[in-house]
């Protein structure tokens, strides 16, 4: 095999691996919802809701009503936290 085609199925490789982990993931959080107001400072999944920070681990305080982290689905409320951030 030579340099080209080496190169060719490599970037291959990885095209189709990045596409599976992406599917991966989704099916990870298939049986989880977010739930606002339980996250620990630092703990959270996503952004906030307020626009405060933009990525996981970026929360300041235990469970502002604003962050959000994945829970089990139907374990939200028994947590204490809500299902959307209004």
């Amino acid at each position: 095999m030579n340099k080209q085609s080496a190169l060719v199925a490599a970037a291959l490789v990885g095209l189709f691996s990045a596409g599976a982990g992406v599917a991966h993931a989704a099916d990870a959080n298939a049986d989880k919802e977010k739930c606002y107001g339980v996250a620990m400072a630092g703990q959270n999944d996503c952004a906030s809701s307020s626009g405060s920070h933009s990525c996981a681990g970026q929360s300041k305080a235990d469970k502002d009503p604003k962050d959000w982290k994945y829970v089990a689905k139907g374990t939200c409320a028994q947590m204490g936290g809500k299902l959307s951030a209004k």
